[in-house]
């Protein structure tokens, strides 16, 4: 509701911008081209997802999910003590991680609702410290291949779209360290 509402209201204020500067029959073109260029920009980006969605999938029959997983258990075990014991929540915040891993945001949004539901089983209507560590792990995820942003500089015309590779690897860490540190300092403070 609330897109649809700032859709609507950029719309109407386009078109009265150009009302009042007179650009009318600049508006109609640019839309169409605006247009054009975000469904050229989508399938874009849905060939580069699929490509890794279906790494993804080739890693989970193979079974490198699965041993990604547990290279990641003593990491995840120590962020989410809570859940240490639960395996189901465990393998989906591995799964979520290793989307994540991949740049592949729109597989890992599913997996990390999938665990908070799981987690907020045990205190309905709490937001317990394990499920505020998902929730800013997730948003600040580290990124090995940034593969979502690779296909947008691709699909705008970019010959190189991973040699953002340094900056990515180095700011997502960066963010995830603030955003873990953040969450344990709160958590203490909050219980204390």
């Amino acid at each position: 509701m609330a897109m649809t509402v700032i859709w609507t209201g950029m719309t109407a204020l386009s078109l009265v911008c150009a009302l009042i500067l007179g650009n009318q029959s600049q508006l109609a073109p640019a839309a169409m081209e605006g247009a054009a260029q975000a469904i050229q920009l989508g399938i874009s980006m849905a060939g580069a997802l699929c490509l890794w969605m279906g790494v993804m999938e080739v890693m989970d029959r193979a079974g490198l999910a699965g041993k990604l997983a547990k290279l990641l258990h003593p990491l995840l075990r120590r962020l989410y003590p809570d859940f240490a014991g639960d395996k189901g929540i465990m393998d989906t915040i591995a799964a979520n991680v290793s989307a994540n891993l991949l740049g592949l945001g729109n597989a890992a949004t599913p997996l990390g609702l999938e665990a908070a539901r799981r987690m907020s089983r045990r205190s309905p209507g709490i937001a317990s410290d394990s499920l505020c560590m998902l929730v800013v792990c997730n948003t600040a995820s580290i990124q090995i291949i940034p593969t979502t942003v690779a296909a947008v500089r691709m699909a705008a015309g970019c010959e190189t779209p991973f040699d953002i590779l340094p900056a990515v690897w180095v700011t997502s860490l960066l963010s995830v360290t603030v955003g873990i540190t953040a969450a344990k300092i709160f958590s203490k403070l909050w219980r204390d």
